[in-house]
């Protein structure tokens, strides 16, 4: 991007400070801020004085092809989903723009040893599910991996000095997520540096819009994907382009398809996959009702009974009639470092600013139907958030001994 461009642009949000400093740089620092303003997108600013999330509709329970009924009809849809697999008709969408953390660990999450006697990466476990679809297929999965600005080196550094752990590196694509700027609460965006403007991921619903800004809407074009699978990075149990799965979304004739499991107990925190205002959507635990909580249908089920587990399949044609759809945007009060006029970069002790975020469950709210395909919890769930306690790297570990997994 030219200065004149940025310049222009930063104008058009009333962020012209941007540049403030442009003079004082470097030639090489220079082209970094002008890359970084290039990727940024300013739309989300638009956002600002839309404090309030937006009014939910009316929600209605949302049944599930069940563990029961997917063991009746599996041989079908497996059929069905292996001749998806085999024509190039499916693919797999990686979430892996986050840093470990929460786990004590300042590199890419998917970077993570879970292994306890020998090495094994969250990402290794990860294309090992995959590897039993390629195997049971015949047939390889283009995989697309997202990362950030800030982990992408360390990632695609890692996955070339594992050989890509076995997989086939002419199916995996990398490309990076869409960044949104940080704002201070009158607005104006803060900056880490005088080349530096402060950014953040926008959210795990920006995958697809980021994919195609990457250029790889082409790449699946020309190899004739028609679905996509997108999962996130921290359940390292989980099942990838799962013939079953992808054959009956296809056979039910729905746009779109999620993996559920049934709630633990009424109180789990966890969003449930429901009807709003008659189309899919996911209520949160927290905007659930005590009538919503306790309320149970004739079998005995919870009403509300079926959680996600950020396992989704989208059709490409749906994903490219909404791709240009404003998405709800969420926005939230952190605590950003940023420059202060000293040029001193400041760690503050009390949210100073907003970020911005989409969320993908926004996007199943934006399909006509959506498959919800029920699977078995402790087979397909061991989400690796915290480093101990529930959903951690200790259960994590019990979970993958259970199925069989070496560690």
């Amino acid at each position: 991007m030219e200065y004149k461009n940025a310049s222009e642009l930063l104008s058009k949000y009333n962020q012209a400070h941007v540049l403030e400093y442009y003079n004082e740089l470097t030639e090489e620092e220079k082209s970094s801020l002008l890359t970084q303003i290039e990727r940024t997108d300013f739309s989300v600013l638009e956002s600002l004085g839309n404090d309030a999330e937006a009014e939910r509709g009316s929600f209605e329970p949302l049944g599930a092809v069940t563990v029961e009924e997917v063991e009746k009809n599996r041989e079908k849809y497996t059929q069905a989903g292996i001749e998806a697999i085999r024509a190039g008709k499916a693919a797999a969408v990686l979430l892996a723009g986050g840093q470990g953390t929460r786990l004590g660990f300042d590199k890419p999450k998917g970077m993570f040893n879970i292994g306890q006697t020998r090495e094994l990466y969250i990402f290794e476990c990860l294309i090992n599910n995959l590897l039993d679809v390629v195997k049971q297929a015949d047939a390889w999965v283009p995989l697309y991996i997202m990362t950030s600005e800030k982990n992408h080196e360390d990632t695609t550094s890692f996955f070339k000095e594992k050989n890509y752990f076995g997989y086939n590196e002419e199916y995996v694509k990398f490309f990076i997520q869409d960044m949104a700027p940080s704002v201070d609460f009158s607005g104006k965006i803060l900056m880490e540096s005088k080349s530096s403007m402060s950014l953040s991921p926008n959210g795990n619903g920006g995958w697809f819009s980021s994919m195609a800004r990457a250029g790889l809407l082409e790449d699946i074009k020309a190899k004739g994907v028609e679905w996509l699978n997108v999962f996130a990075v921290d359940n390292v149990l989980q099942r990838i382009a799962d013939p079953a799965f992808i054959g009956a979304v296809i056979l039910s004739g729905c746009e779109s398809g999620g993996k559920v499991v049934s709630k633990a107990d009424p109180d789990e925190r966890v969003g449930v996959l429901c009807l709003e205002d008659g189309k899919p959507s996911i209520v949160e635990y927290y905007e659930m009702t005590d009538e919503m909580r306790t309320s149970y249908d004739a079998d005995g089920r919870l009403s509300y009974n079926y959680g996600v587990i950020l396992n989704y399949l989208f059709s490409i044609d749906r994903l490219e009639k909404i791709v240009n759809n404003k998405m709800p945007m969420h926005i939230a009060k952190k605590k950003i470092p940023y420059m202060d006029e000293n040029g001193t970069l400041i760690t503050p002790d009390e949210p100073n600013g907003y970020k911005f975020e989409t969320l993908v469950l926004d996007m199943v709210h934006m399909q006509e139907s959506c498959l919800s395909y029920e699977v078995v919890r402790n087979r397909e769930f061991a989400p690796v958030k915290n480093k101990e306690g529930v959903d951690s790297v200790v259960s994590a570990r019990e979970l993958l001994k259970e199925n069989g997994v070496i560690l």
